[in-house]
């Protein structure tokens, strides 16, 4: 009997861990998508922000012609 109670507490403390981990790894991969799409935003911000300023865009945005000439 007390080895059938220490088995039942061991399987239950590797279910826990199990458990914890599974969450941890799901916690992990929001938190990278959520830096992602704030990475995201910040980059769109600071585009607005020159855009609005008058500066000349630089990076994936296209340039505008009309103020070449």
């Amino acid at each position: 009997m007390k080895n059938a109670l220490t088995v039942a507490a061991l399987v239950l403390s590797l279910g826990l861990i199990l458990y914890l981990y599974q969450q941890v790894t799901r916690l992990e991969k929001a938190l990278q998508a959520s830096e992602q799409r704030f990475a995201d935003c910040e980059q769109v911000t600071f585009q607005l922000q020159m855009k609005a300023n008058g500066n000349a865009p630089r990076g994936n945005m296209p340039a505008d012609t009309s103020r070449a000439r």
